[in-house]
């Protein structure tokens, strides 16, 4: 582990830019096929989940939506992040095909009514990954903090491209572990530290 210091947070902030920009030269063909590979991987891999929490597609990041679509139809249930303050873990409130959605603070297509639920796996985007099994977010925190807060904790899995496959992340303190990494090159289970 790292301590946070401004050389690392300097580092991170170039990185998740070279991450999305790294996205952004996919065509949409490569794309549309790399996010089917994660998606055919995620249902080999993972049993349909109870309540299946997913994020929004953002900033050329895999879309799984399908995958979600194959296990609400299955019975589970699906729902999406809300960031109630900044700072806090996230909630999640139940979303389907007819929830009208609302760009939140960030811009992300987000529910602004329904229930909230406590999923038992969640699929998070990575901006940039490493195989220890950490994950480059955007810099809020918000999955590291929502991740330690969550008891029991849900199954974390990671999907993205293997274009933002790292040496290493330069994990710090409050960084969490996935449990799973999904790319278009199939499942990989992160061994315990």
């Amino acid at each position: 582990m790292v301590e946070p210091n401004e050389d690392n947070t300097a580092w991170r902030r170039a990185l998740r830019r070279d991450m999305v920009v790294r996205r952004a030269a996919l065509s949409e063909a490569e794309h549309d096929g790399l996010s089917a590979r994660i998606v055919g991987h995620l249902l080999a891999a993972l049993p349909v989940p109870g309540v299946v929490a997913f994020c929004w597609p953002i900033k050329h990041e895999p879309d799984v939506r399908a995958v979600v679509e194959r296990w609400t139809a299955l019975g589970a249930m699906a729902a999406l992040p809300v960031v109630v303050a900044e700072d806090v873990p996230l909630a999640f409130r139940v979303w389907t095909a007819e929830t009208p959605l609302e760009p939140d603070r960030y811009g992300i297509p987000t529910p602004v009514a329904g229930d909230f639920v406590l999923p038992d796996l969640i699929l998070l985007p990575l901006n940039g990954f490493d195989g220890a099994g950490y994950r480059l977010g955007y810099g809020g925190g918000y999955f590291d903090r929502t991740l330690a807060a969550l008891s029991p904790r849900p199954l974390a899995v990671g999907v993205g491209f293997e274009i933002n496959r790292l040496d290493s992340i330069r994990p710090e303190s409050h960084d969490q572990r996935l449990d799973w990494i999904v790319t278009e090159a199939g499942c990989f289970r992160v061994s315990a530290a």
